[in-house]
C-alpha cells in the first residue's frame, strides 16, 4: 500500500523521508487516486446511516472543538445511547463552517480497513486513520504540529496546505503541540517549506513535529490522515528501565532525609545511579536486549490487529473443509512455536496459546511460513489427520479459507 502514497521507491523514502523531512507525492506520479477509499457518498452513508457514535465523530471549527451536544443524540427506541450522530445536527454546523473528523475509520469501514492494514505491513509501525471533510474557505484547526507522522491522501475538492519546520523535533505521545503553543505561532509567520494546494489524488507525508495548517477552497475537502505511530528509541529505553526493576541495587531507596527539592542535594545519589545503571547495562546487555525486543513487540501487538475474521463465514469453512481446501494464515496475525516439551508443541499466539501433538510441528511451520496450505498437503501428517490441526485454526481464527 506505500506505493500507492509516496512517489519514491521504498528504500529512497526509508533512507532520506521517513521521520527526516516532508515528501509531496503528485496524483500524476501516483498508481491511482484514493476514490476507492472514501468519497463524497460513502461520507454522507457513514453519517447518515452508519449509527456513528463519538469518538468516531467529532467537530471543529477554526482551532474549537464542537460541543458534541450540537451533533449527537439518543438512537430513540432499540437504540439509546446518547451519543449517537445526529445527521442534522451535523448539517446544522457543517454548513456554519466546521469541519467534521471520522475517527478511527480503520475500525468499521471495509475499504480502510484493507487498506491500513496493508500499511501496517509496509511501514512495520502502527498505523489508523482520520477522515477530515472541510466546507469552502474554512479551516478546522489552527497551525500545530502532530505527535505521529501523518499521509494526507486528498480525496475530492482542494485544499491549500502550508508546512514550516519543527520547533520540537520528534515529539514523543505525551509532548503534544500545545506545550509550544508560542513558538509554533511565531513559526507559522516565516516562510513556509511546502505551500501548496492538493487536488484529488495528490499525496503530501509529514514527520511528526512539522507545523502544518490547512483550508479548503472552492468546494468542500475530504482527506483522509493516515497516522502513523512510530516505535522509538524512548520506547526501547523505557523497556530496559522496566527490566532493571528486578535489580535490588536500584529498588534500594535513597538516604534518609534527602528532601529533593534542590538539585545539589540529589546529585551525588544520582551519579551513583548512573554508574549502577551503566554497570548493568554493561553486564546484562543481551539480556535487557532481550527483554526491550519483547517488550517493543507487546507494544506493537498491543497497538495494531490482524485482518479481521468473519465469525459465522469460518464456521460454514470448518463445517465444509475438505482435504483439497485451502487457508491461509490470518494476515497481520504474529505466532510462533515451542517445542521444548518433546510430546507436545505449542503455538504461541499474542492472546493465547494452542497445543498439538510434536508430531504436528511440521504441519504448523508450514502453515506458519503463510503460503496456501491444504489439508492433503501438509507434511508429516495425512489428510485426516490434517484436517482435524486446521479444522482448529480455523476455529482458533489462526487460518482463514480462501
Amino acid at each position: 500500500m506505500l506505493e500507492r502514497c509516496v512517489a519514491r521507491g521504498r528504500d529512497e523514502f526509508a533512507a532520506d523521508y521517513w521521520g527526516h523531512q516532508p515528501l509531496l507525492s503528485p496524483a500524476a506520479r501516483l498508481p491511482r487516486d484514493f476514490s476507492d477509499l472514501l468519497t463524497p457518498a460513502m461520507v454522507d452513508e457513514i453519517i447518515a446511516e452508519r449509527g456513528l457514535r463519538t469518538p468516531f465523530i467529532r467537530m471543529a471549527r477554526e482551532g474549537t472543538l464542537v460541543d458534541r451536544a450540537c451533533f449527537t443524540r439518543t438512537g430513540g427506541f432499540g437504540a439509546l445511547m446518547p451519543d449517537q450522530v445526529d445527521p442534522d445536527g451535523v448539517l446544522t454546523e457543517f454548513a456554519a463552517g466546521a469541519t467534521i473528523v471520522l475517527q478511527g475509520l480503520h475500525r468499521f469501514w471495509p475499504p480502510i480497513i484493507d487498506f491500513v492494514r496493508g500499511m501496517t505491513s509496509d511501514i512495520g509501525h502502527p498505523v489508523q486513520t482520520n477522515a477530515y471533510i472541510t466546507p469552502p474557505a474554512n479551516r478546522g484547526f489552527d497551525p500545530h504540529y502532530d505527535v505521529h507522522d501523518v499521509f494526507v491522501l486528498q480525496v475530492s475538492g482542494t485544499k491549500r496546505w502550508r508546512v514550516h519546520e519543527p520547533v520540537h523535533h520528534h515529539p514523543l505521545a505525551d509532548q503534544p503541540w500545545t506545550d509550544h503553543r508560542e513558538a509554533i505561532a511565531e513559526r507559522a509567520k516565516d516562510a513556509p517549506v511546502i505551500d501548496t494546494v492538493l487536488e484529488p489524488g495528490d499525496c503530501l507525508y509529514l514527520p511528526r513535529g512539522w507545523i502544518h495548517s490547512a483550508e479548503a477552497q472552492g468546494d468542500t475537502s475530504i482527506h483522509l490522515t493516515v497516522g502513523v505511530a512510530p516505535l522509538t528509541g524512548h520506547d526501547v529505553a523505557t523497556a530496559m528501565i522496566e527490566a532493571l526493576a528486578s535489580e535490588e541495587e536500584l529498588r534500594a531507596s535513597l538516604p534518609f532525609g534527602l528532601a529533593p527539592v534542590d538539585a545539589a542535594c540529589t546529585a551525588e545519589h544520582t551519579r551513583e545511579v548512573l554508574d549502577v545503571l551503566a554497570r548493568l547495562i554493561a553486564e546484562k546487555q543481551e539480556h535487557l536486549s532481550d527483554l526491550a525486543g519483547d517488550a517493543l513487540a507487546t507494544q506493537y501487538l498491543d497497538l495494531t490487529r490482524p485482518a479481521p475474521v468473519r465469525p459465522l463465514a469460518t464456521l460454514d469453512a470448518v463445517a465444509a473443509l475438505g482435504a483439497e481446501t485451502r487457508v491461509q494464515w490470518r494476515d497481520g496475525l504474529h505466532g510462533s512455536l515451542d517445542g521444548a516439551d518433546p510430546d507436545t508443541v505449542v503455538l504461541k499466539l499474542p492472546t493465547k496459546s494452542i497445543s498439538f501433538p510434536a508430531v504436528c510441528e511440521p504441519a504448523l511451520h508450514a502453515v506458519l511460513e503463510g503460503a496456501p496450505v491444504s489439508a492433503g498437503t501438509l507434511p508429516g501428517l495425512d489428510a485426516d489427520d490434517g484436517l482435524v490441526v486446521l479444522r482448529r485454526l480455523l476455529r482458533e481464527a489462526v487460518l482463514v479459507a480462501l
